[in-house]
This record gives C-alpha cells, sequence and structure tokens, in this order.
C-alpha cells in the first residue's frame, strides 16, 4: 500500500554504514503485486486516543499514540504476545528491562518477563506482575487449560494467566537428524488434536503431543523461502483452514509470509509481510521506527489473526545507551482478518474447469450480499490473483445469508497441489477484501510419514530405520526407497500407521554403501505409486 513507506537509512536516519543493515534487492516481479498481495496490506491503522510528543525516542516516532501497547519511560520492552480470558481482560507477556541498565539495549540477555493486562486489544497494558528472568516470550494455552510461556531456554507453566508460575525446560529429540540452526526463538501454533507443531528459529519444524512433552524434529532443512536473508523471529499460527508463518531477515529488514496445509509443506507468497514504516495512524501518519521484530499474532475464534504485536526499538540496538533518548516498546495493529470461503465443486479444479462457484458466508460484522462488490473480485492461485489476473466473476446468486458467486475458469492458475486458492477484491466502500477458500476435495489432515536416520548392519548388509505418522490422520499401506549417493540402496513396505504410531523396518540392501554414500541418505515415501513425502538426510 502506498501509505506505507520505504525509507533510506543514508537520508532518513544518517546512520550510513553504521547501521549494520543490508537493504535486499527485492524481485523485479513484486512492482506487479497489486494491494491484498502482500501480508502486510492487511495491517490497518493503528487505535490509540493519546498522542503525545513529550516522550522518549527519536523525532522519527514522535508524536505517538502513547497508549497503543505498552511503554515506559524507566523500561525498555520487548517481544510479547497477547491471551484472552472469560472476563474480557487482555494479558499481553512481554519482556523488558530497566533502560538505565549499563549496556543499554544489549542489556536484553537479563531481561525479566512481565505479565501486563489490558481492556482493549489495542492496550494500554499495565504491568500487573513479574514472571521471572527470560527473553522472546511466547505464551500459548494447553488443551488443559493451563498457560505456558516460552523463554529462550526454557518456560514457565501456570494454572492461569494469573500464575502461579512454574519454570521448566523443553526436551527435545532429534532423531538421530542434524538440528536445523539450534533451538532458540521458538514459535507454537496449537493442531487441531490439542498436539503442538514449532518452528525454530533456523526454520526446522517439531511436533509434541501436549505441547510439554518432547519435541520431536520431522524436518532435515529449513522451510524458510530459499533467498539471501539472516532469518529470525518466525512467527507460526494455525486457524480453521491452513497454517501461517512469517519470518524475519533482521538484516535486510524485510519479512516473508509462507502458508501450509499440514504444517511441514509451505508455499510463499509474494511481496514483504512486513517492513519499515507499517505503524501508521488513522489521519496517514507513520511512526518510523527503525526495527520491527518479534511479530506475535492475537488470533480470534476461528484461528484468524486480527491483531499484530511488534516490538519496535527508534535506533540501532547498538546505538541504545543507558539514560539516553532512545528505548523500545511494544505495538499493535489491528489486521484485516479476512472473509470465510468455500469452494462448492466437488471435481479437481484444472485449466480445464469451466465454472468455479465460491461461497463467501455472512458473519456478524459482515453481510456479503450488501458488501462485496462483486465485479471486483479476482480468485484462483495466489501466483495469479496477486498480479490482478485469475478469474472473473460472472455471476452471483443468494443462498440464506451467504453469496454465491461464479467465476470464469480461465486463467485460474491452480496446481495439483492447490490446497487454498485465494480471493482479492473490494468491498462497496472500496476497502480491501480477501480470503482463502477450502476445497471439498482436499485432504487438509494428511498423514505425514517421516524417518529417523537409519542404521547400517554391514555383516547383515540391511538397514533398520524407525517411522512414525506425525499426521493426524492415519496412513495408507505405503511403500519406502532409500538412496544413498543418488542410488537405490534399499526399499520396503510400511502397513496403514495411526496418528503418532511407529513402524521399525528392516530393510535388505542392494549394494554396500561407502561411509560418504550413508552421510548421504534420502528416503521417499510412495502411497499408490504417488510420493507423499521426502527426507534428505545428511549425517
Amino acid at each position: 500500500m502506498k501509505r506505507f513507506l520505504i525509507f533510506s537509512l543514508a537520508v532518513g536516519f544518517g546512520w550510513g554504514l553504521q547501521a549494520q543493515v543490508t537493504e535486499r534487492e527485492r524481485p523485479s516481479e513484486w512492482k506487479n503485486l497489486v494491494e491484498g498481495a502482500r501480508f502486510m496490506d492487511r495491517l490497518q491503522p493503528m487505535k490509540g486516543e493519546m498522542l503525545s510528543s513529550d516522550v522518549w525516542g527519536a523525532d522519527s516516532v514522535r508524536p505517538r499514540l502513547v497508549d497503543n501497547g505498552i511503554e515506559l519511560p524507566e523500561t525498555s520492552f520487548w517481544g510479547g504476545n497477547i491471551l484472552q480470558t472469560s472476563d474480557g481482560k487482555y494479558h499481553l507477556f512481554v519482556c523488558g528491562w530497566p533502560e538505565n541498565s549499563p549496556e543499554g539495549h544489549m542489556f536484553w540477555r537479563n531481561s525479566t518477563v512481565f505479565h501486563a493486562v489490558g481492556d482493549k486489544l489495542e492496550g494500554p497494558y499495565a504491568i500487573s506482575d513479574t514472571i521471572g528472568r527470560g527473553h522472546n516470550p511466547e505464551a500459548f494455552r494447553l488443551q488443559d487449560g493451563r498457560v505456558v510461556i516460552y523463554v529462550i531456554d526454557g518456560y514457565y507453566i501456570a494454572p492461569s494467566e494469573n500464575g502461579p508460575w512454574r519454570y521448566g525446560r523443553f526436551h527435545f529429540d532429534a532423531r538421530s537428524r542434524r538440528i536445523v540452526e539450534g533451538l532458540s526463538n521458538l514459535t507454537f501454533a496449537r493442531r487441531e488434536d490439542g498436539s503442538y507443531l514449532m518452528v525454530c528459529r533456523g526454520g526446522g519444524v517439531w511436533v509434541s503431543r501436549d505441547g510439554l512433552s518432547p519435541y520431536e524434529q520431522l524436518t532435515d532443512r529449513s522451510v524458510y523461502p530459499p533467498v539471501e536473508g539472516r532469518f529470525e523471529d518466525p512467527v507460526v499460527w494455525r486457524d480453521h483452514l491452513q497454517y501461517h508463518l512469517i519470518v524475519n531477515d533482521w538484516l535486510g529488514r524485510i519479512a516473508y509470509y509462507q502458508r501450509s496445509k499440514d504444517g511441514l509443506h509451505w508455499v510463499t507468497e509474494q511481496g514483504e509481510a512486513y517492513m519499515p514504516g507499517v505503524s501508521v495512524h488513522p489521519d496517514g501518519q507513520v511512526e518510523h521506527w527503525f526495527k520491527y521484530e518479534r511479530l506475535k499474532v492475537f488470533q480470534d475464534s476461528l484461528g484468524r489473526a486480527v491483531q499484530a504485536n511488534f516490538a519496535v526499538i527508534d535506533t540501532i540496538k547498538w546505538e541504545d545507551q543507558p539514560n539516553d533518548n532512545h528505548s523500545s516498546k511494544n505495538i499493535c495493529i489491528p489486521l484485516n482478518k479476512g472473509v470465510l470461503l468455500e469452494v462448492l465443486n466437488r471435481d479437481t479444479i484444472t485449466a480445464d474447469t469451466k465454472t468455479i462457484e465460491v461461497r463467501i458466508r455472512a458473519e456478524k460484522d459482515f453481510d456479503p450480499q450488501k458488501d462485496v462488490d462483486v465485479k471486483s473480485l479476482r480468485f484462483g492461485a495466489f501466483s495469479e490473483v496477486n498480479f490482478g489476473r485469475g478469474c472473473k466473476a460472472i455471476r452471483s446468486h443468494k443462498v440464506g445469508k451467504d453469496l454465491i458467486v461464479e467465476f470464469d475458469g480461465a486463467g485460474n492458475g491452480m496446481q495439483p497441489d492447490e490446497f487454498a486458492p485465494k480471493l482479492l477484491g473490494r468491498d462497496k466502500k472500496g476497502r480491501l477484501l480477501y480470503g482463502y477458500a477450502s476445497l471439498p476435495y482436499v485432504d487438509y489432515h494428511p498423514a505425514m510419514l517421516s524417518a529417523a536416520y537409519p542404521m547400517y548392519d554391514k555383516e547383515g548388509k540391511a538397514l533398520t530405520l524407525e517411522v512414525k505418522n506425525y499426521g493426524l490422520s492415519s496412513s495408507a499401506p505405503s511403500q519406502i526407497v532409500v538412496e544413498a549417493g543418488g542410488r537405490k540402496l534399499a526399499e520396503g513396505q510400511i502397513a496403514p500407521l495411526a496418528p503418532y504410531a511407529t513402524a521399525a523396518l528392516r530393510l535388505d540392501s542392494d549394494f554396500v554403501p561407502t561411509e560418504k554414500e550413508l552421510s548421504d541418505l534420502t528416503v521417499t515415501f510412495y502411497t499408490d505409486g504417488k510420493e507423499t513425502g521426502r527426507n534428505k538426510l545428511n549425517y
């Protein structure tokens, strides 16, 4: 959106080369993205009533909404996310340290986790109590109602948001795999059965049966976009349809947005998820924070993200010194939550599909029959819709309170692996309208077979390995093929596995592999001749 500004460090702030920031060159195709293509297009004007210039901070962040999020002149805040209780109160779990600490911002290593409470989602938040030492907190609620606050190297747990808090440490099972770039800055998403999916800083995916029991590694490489970047600050969440993941290139100050139907296989949408300049007032004024990090989201009852929380700082972290005019805080930015959609076509949509019917669901705050500008709509694969292409609406009709829109199927761009086609358009007031549609023929709870690193028995000329199903559905009878150094080493059959069940396999090898070949294994799973999963295991 035009109101989001990309500004030059050297010109806008005068920091020059010492800024330790790289300006990443965007793909040329991003210049052709339409509004609504980028995740950051969903960010809406900030809320607040107290606009003040009589506060700390560079001129670029004054005046600002001091009742948005949490800020105190004597405390530097960082990280944090929000949970809501049945009494309507909002609970922000955030970390911070004294602004006058001898190391300035670099005192973050000695952060304290605070519990702050607010009456409004956007704040202001006031500290209620102190929980303990820790940095980069992320709070989540277990299926039994207990609250967990992750911090680097551990967690706090309590019966409710109000404590009492007990400290503990997670246990991790790498399953004889190489850990993807360490276990810090973890982020969590609750799965439909109460288990938890976790993404670590390096982009590895892990699963725990209940959120506390050992987290087991599924991946053998990062799931982040294959682009240049210094990635950290991932945030993952799941809504009623799919998983979402945003990761920040902290050096380039650009974040990327990804989606997945199972939390393991991801697609990356074009455009910035966020970048400097996204904190905008209703009148268009921008709070130009230097850094936006540690994004967290607050979700509605369907899991849709309705607010983004950012840790922000007004200068380079190393230039935030004790007792100066610089500091950091947590801010809240509302999000366009999107509309509820479902495709009504029963048959798989292909390039030859003539028409596509999409049901737009009514909600308490949304009447599609009155609000939607049907002529503005485009529908199909995000790779088409994000550039203003895709299917055009040709007619619509009412069903109950919902609206059925029929699209010309030409140009839908949907591939066989499509799981959530995208809709972009406008309401009749010209505001952005977007959503992702479910497909009736897609399995949104697939089995996910994953192999631990095999052991090779030289005397018996056989492989022994364990395969586990981390999906939410039972697997079908499958074939497993193991390759070493690009040559087929062994193959076999796997009987159906219930969720979280394991199979111990012993497979005769076709040849005796070298140590080098054993250090480069590929395990591929097939169901009915179709590839359903692949693990590259480099020891």
